[in-house]
């Protein structure tokens, strides 16, 4: 019997979840006005960001199983930026401050500079409902 191999581990779904982040940022930076499109980017960031976040946890905790307790948190520290940039845009979002949105994207590019992007694979399709989704889940958080 040959062994089960994952071939989904955190850092390949975080490899294509920064990818997807990265070309939902140049789509956003892109846009002449806020429409019902940016905001289901917007809320598609969030997951995307949720998504990394959760594997850099996944990994973390891989490392400290090994008794590797200084690379965990240093993994930790270093993606830190995720649980903040997730909890501006779930502010923005739930509040409808969008008129914030360009100054979390500025912070956020720096993240995803090393990102070459020379064509955009992700489609439209990726990001439709997104916001609808989002919202019903952040009103079911708030009740």
């Amino acid at each position: 019997m040959s062994r089960v191999v994952n071939t989904n581990n955190p850092g390949k779904i975080r490899n294509q979840m920064m990818r997807t982040s990265a070309e939902l940022l140049r789509h956003l930076s892109q846009k002449a006005a806020l429409d019902d499109e940016a905001k289901d980017m917007a809320a598609l960031l969030v997951y995307c960001l949720r998504e990394i976040d959760d594997g850099i946890e996944a990994s973390a905790l891989a490392w400290e199983k090994r008794d590797y307790w200084i690379k965990a948190e240093q993994l930790r520290q270093r993606w830190m930026w995720t649980g903040k940039a997730i909890a501006s845009l779930e502010t923005m979002i739930r509040t409808e401050a969008w008129e914030t949105l360009p100054g979390i994207m500025a912070d956020l590019f720096g993240y995803f500079a090393d990102i070459k992007i020379t064509k955009f694979t992700r489609s439209s399709s990726v990001w439709e409902g997104a916001y609808q989704r989002l919202m019903a889940e952040l009103d079911g958080q708030g009740s």
